[in-house]
């Protein structure tokens, strides 16, 4: 990620787009490239105007944020995408984490909360908002996928990778931990996550977490 990351706002309500607006004008980081009322126009400005990020409102008249989330992601779009909304319900945090997202905020953090988050975002981090990090982690748990099975099929770089990525580690740091370029670290995310058939780093970093702490609870045999 840049030095100055390029942001796009996708929100319905033309005020609170004007309050982010504001608040990121008081951040030299992060640089607002375009703007969105609609899921459709969202889907075209990605495309036209390529921001490193993307903040996504769910519940919008129309194409509603899920379905522009999915449209981007089946459209190559590669920036960040990160709600932002008013929904705290479990089930709309999992299908947007599930389809891509790269993290969940709420409209009700304070302003300072959210500008952290974003900042952290652009870093490859995850930006969920504290309240919903319980809520995402006992959702997404998989009882019923085997999951020494399906570490299985990582390699070892891949599984070093995706435990770097459950401490909350950014690609950037995860490549100077290991000691390899940033660019392969992407290749290795990318594979990983197609074997884990899972969309983001969010929805593997917490299945990873969940998966060492199902592992720590088990008996041990004597």
């Amino acid at each position: 990620m840049p030095s100055t990351a390029r942001v796009m706002m996708v929100d319905d309500h033309p005020l609170f787009r004007k309050g982010l607006m504001q608040l990121f004008s008081l951040e030299p980081r992060l640089e607002l490239v375009a703007e969105a009322s609609s899921g459709e126009e969202a889907v075209r400005l990605a495309d036209e105007c390529d921001p490193d990020i993307i903040l996504l409102d769910l519940n919008m008249r129309g194409m509603d944020g899920l379905d522009t989330l999915r449209a981007m992601r089946a459209g190559g779009v590669t920036a960040r995408i990160v709600m932002l909304t008013v929904s705290d319900n479990n089930a709309d945090v999992v299908a947007c984490i599930r389809a891509g997202a790269d993290g969940y905020l709420l409209k009700d953090m304070d302003p300072e909360e959210i500008l952290d988050q974003v900042l952290a975002a652009t870093h490859g981090k995850m930006a969920i908002s504290q309240r919903l990090t319980e809520i995402l982690a006992s959702a997404l748990r998989k009882p019923d996928r085997a999951g020494a099975d399906t570490l299985s099929t990582l390699t070892s770089r891949e599984y070093q990778i995706l435990q770097l990525i459950a401490d909350g580690l950014s690609n950037k740091l995860i490549a100077r931990e290991l000691d390899i370029s940033d660019a392969t670290v992407k290749v290795h995310v990318k594979h990983l996550l197609k074997k884990l058939g899972m969309r983001s780093r969010v929805e593997a970093a917490v299945w990873m977490v969940n998966q060492k702490r199902s592992e720590a609870a088990a008996p041990r045999s004597t």
